[in-house]
């Protein structure tokens, strides 16, 4: 039997009043969303490798893993604040660690010199687990800055955590640190000798770790990779209207400038793409007024979309016409902890995100969820 228009749109109407409860009931009760999307996510992408050892699957496909830095530092952070909540213990925390501390970088003409930075990939070969060499910033920026959380959450392991940040924080300044562009490189393969040693990738902007390195080590060079990288950001942003900035930039000591299609990984290089959509999460909490400028100049862009959608170029023109939690996920959490800004809508557009299950197969979608969860709806 054909439904009439009238049944269709009744249809529609109670679908629409559903969801709309369902979200409204979710982002009321916070710890909840929290504990549930914190436990599908560990479920659905951590992975024991032995009773000491665990990493994250970056890949789609359980049978077929990819463990990347990226998704360490990020498994490591999720773990260390749910660790805040009652939800996991030390030894989850330290299992993610573990995997860490076996898959270190070496650096040197002849790969001879062991770091605290991560190697930036594992996967099975030939029936054997390899890594490929070479770091990647913004994985080791979330090592760092978990166990700084993890030190706090699990006093009496602080001692062992805060050592290891020190390892790494001071790693990272001495092999993924350009002293002359006052910025941090995309990773420690990106030498002096290398032309990539300008290069760096927006989403390492990350103020308050800077601050929190910082105040562990008393370094004058945060301060200085602080100030230069959010300097490079605020260039950035000012070149367009929109006040977005692209994935990946060339940098000097005065200016930065976005960079060509496939100059890094894709077409989508000079484009606010899938990295640069974590730069609201990562200038969220900042108190810098440099670093709120440059964020409240983005998000003011989003508030005036009809939908925000899975990319844009730098001039506010769509890449794709669909939505994408990647990208909506730090925007909720950037509006979250910054009300009052004139972007307020976002916080209920954004909020879909929550309406329905975790997906299982889509780690990145899944995990920058679970961190605006986790952060976002204190």
């Amino acid at each position: 039997m054909r439904l009439t228009k009238l049944t269709w749109l009744l249809v529609a109407i109670v679908t629409i009043i559903y969801t709309t409860t369902l979200i409204i009931v979710r982002v009321q009760n916070p710890r909840h969303i929290q504990a549930e999307y914190y436990q599908h996510w560990r479920s659905a992408y951590i992975i024991k490798q032995s009773s000491q050892r665990a990493f994250v699957n970056t890949s789609n496909q359980r049978n077929s893993p990819v463990a990347l830095s990226e998704g360490q530092g990020y498994g490591l952070y999720i773990t260390a604040l749910a660790g805040q909540r009652g939800w996991a213990k030390s030894r989850d925390f330290d299992q993610l660690l573990n995997y860490y501390l076996a898959h270190r970088d070496y650096v040197g003409p002849h790969q001879q010199t062991a770091t605290y930075l991560m190697k930036w990939r594992q996967y099975q070969k030939d029936g054997r687990w390899v890594s490929d060499a070479n770091s990647a910033t913004d994985g080791d920026l979330f090592i760092a800055r978990a166990l700084d959380q993890a030190a706090t959450v699990w006093p009496q392991r602080a001692v062992y955590y805060r050592k290891l940040e020190r390892h790494l924080t001071n790693d990272i300044l001495a092999y993924e640190y350009n002293p002359q562009t006052r910025a941090l490189t995309v990773g420690d393969w990106a030498t002096s000798k290398s032309k990539y040693y300008r290069l760096m990738r927006t989403s390492d902007v990350a103020p308050t770790f800077f601050d929190q390195f910082y105040q562990l080590s008393h370094d004058q060079r945060w301060q200085t990779v602080k100030k230069g990288m959010l300097a490079h950001l605020a260039d950035l942003s000012q070149q367009h209207r929109t006040g977005l900035v692209p994935d990946f930039a060339w940098v000097t000591a005065t200016g930065a400038k976005p960079v060509k299609p496939w100059t890094v990984a894709g077409k989508n290089d000079g484009n606010y793409s899938y990295n640069a959509c974590r730069v609201p999460m990562m200038l969220a909490a900042s108190k810098d007024p440099q670093a709120q400028k440059t964020l409240n100049r983005m998000m003011k862009f989003f508030s005036h979309r009809y939908y925000v959608t899975a990319g844009y170029t730098l001039a506010g023109k769509q890449l794709n016409h669909h939505q994408s939690s990647s990208f909506s996920a730090p925007i909720f959490y950037a509006v979250s902890l910054n009300r009052n800004n004139g972007y307020d809508n976002l916080f209920d557009s954004q909020k879909f995100i929550f309406s329905k299950p975790l997906p299982k197969n889509n780690y990145y979608d899944a995990t920058l969820t679970t961190i605006a969860a986790m952060k976002g709806m204190n």
